[in-house]
């Protein structure tokens, strides 16, 4: 379902396998929204462990075109957020965006605070350059759900 959704919204596109991947190595980072348990949106992220310091990358968010302008990809992005660093314990979260995502752009700029970091030039499969985008996530109190472990 989630693969479902990515094909139907985004045109960089993932193997099943990849996403088996991020649900078995970090469970914790991946939400869904659901609407009458057909799932409308999802966000795929990982911890970048091995990083001179310990952060989160949002691999894939994706709201199918109905359901946009609900505040899903916002929920989704800041419980994967909280959980990053109540988790994980990460410092910041980064992610790449298409410079020409005027509405993506907006979400992560205006209502998430991230930042550009720099531009990747050629970043995507048909060469267009994507924003390295940034938020510190120091400021996000812990969060006692996360606490008590598990994906959820």
């Amino acid at each position: 379902a989630m693969q479902a959704s990515n094909l139907l919204c985004l045109p960089e596109n993932y193997q099943l396998k990849y996403y088996f991947y991020h649900i078995l190595s970090w469970p914790q980072l991946l939400y869904v929204a659901e609407v009458d348990g057909k799932i409308v949106g999802y966000v795929l992220a990982k911890m970048e462990d091995e990083a001179e310091v310990s952060h989160g990358h949002i691999t894939s968010l994706a709201v199918e075109r109905t359901y946009r302008k609900l505040g899903l990809a916002t929920k989704l992005m800041r419980a994967t957020h909280q959980a990053m660093k109540d988790v994980f314990n990460a410092k910041y979260v980064s992610l790449h965006v298409r410079v020409t995502n005027k509405a993506a752009f907006h979400l992560y700029t205006q209502s998430l605070g991230y930042k550009i970091h720099d531009i990747e030039a050629k970043y995507y499969a048909d060469g267009e350059d994507a924003y390295d985008m940034r938020k510190p996530l120091d400021a996000l109190p812990k969060s006692e759900e996360h606490l008590q472990g598990g994906a959820q």
